[in-house]
């Protein structure tokens, strides 16, 4: 493992499951685990608001395989891949317990993390999280199936992807892992969501591309959807952020800031 140390910002390259994978580690104290958007970057998915996070606390950002700094392998792309490339950057790093955030494509990483290693995760923040593609609106899975990799040329993605990747000449690639990604997407049942104890604040635009009914549902299954007056604050909580897309919920940086924080700073609850 590589890295350049200056004060409380760090980044470099850890070896991990074939990849040579980019982390960036800003802040010092609890450590938050950031997971990026399909096709984005740490920065295009974060980096409004990363900055006022790394001042609380530890801020860990990684780039999955294929995105950013990180470079593809011949492998497709998998959120149960992701997730172990994920644990396996944060055990070389020495991390054994964080917070996480993931946005989109983190969002489902983190899911999986959460399911799968429970014992890592100590609050947990998912934005625009579908946990099967039932949650989307009609035709959203239509349109991407016939996205042509071109269409996204120009895009603010593909501008970021082609200043940092080593391989910009592979941003059509990416797209087409990312359709095949989708179209395979199996999801995870409601008891695999139900066992999840972590506290979780679940986040939405308004109009997202996955259904509020969808997140609602979510909510209901990590403890949500209760008469908190009469039976106290459940361990989760629900985020629904007015006028506002799946794009353009990252640039919600004054609100989300306010929710994840006020969220992560908070009082452990009891044990149920």
């Amino acid at each position: 493992m590589h890295s350049e140390i200056n004060k409380s910002y760090r980044s470099g390259y850890a070896s991990v499951n074939g990849l040579r994978m980019y982390y960036e580690i800003h802040g010092t104290g609890r450590p938050l685990v950031l997971l990026h958007g399909s096709l984005t970057t740490i920065d295009t998915s974060f980096g409004k608001f990363l900055p006022s996070l790394s001042e609380r606390g530890q801020v860990i950002a990684m780039e999955q395989q294929g995105h950013g700094r990180t470079a593809d392998i011949d492998r497709p792309l998998t959120y149960e891949q992701m997730a172990e490339d994920a644990i396996e950057l944060l055990r070389q790093l020495k991390i054994e317990k964080a917070d996480f955030f993931g946005y989109s494509m983190g969002a489902a990483i983190a899911l999986q993390i959460a399911i799968k290693h429970p014992d890592i995760i100590r609050k947990l923040v998912v934005a625009s999280l579908a946990y099967t593609n039932e949650g989307l609106y009609p035709g959203i899975l239509e349109g991407e199936e016939k996205m042509k990799p071109e269409d996204l040329d120009g895009s603010e993605w593909q501008k970021a992807y082609a200043r940092i990747a080593p391989n910009p000449e592979h941003w059509h690639v990416l797209i087409a892992k990312e359709q095949q990604l989708t179209r395979e997407f199996k999801g995870w049942t409601p008891d695999d969501i139900q066992a999840i104890k972590a506290p979780t604040l679940v986040i939405i635009g308004d109009s997202d591309i996955v259904r509020p009914e969808h997140v609602i549902e979510i909510f209901r299954l990590l403890g949500g959807g209760v008469a908190g007056d009469l039976t106290g604050l459940p361990r989760s909580r629900l985020a629904v952020l007015p006028g506002t897309t799946h794009v353009t919920l990252v640039d919600r940086s004054d609100w989300l800031l306010s929710m994840i924080t006020d969220f992560l700073d908070a009082p452990m609850p009891k044990e149920e």
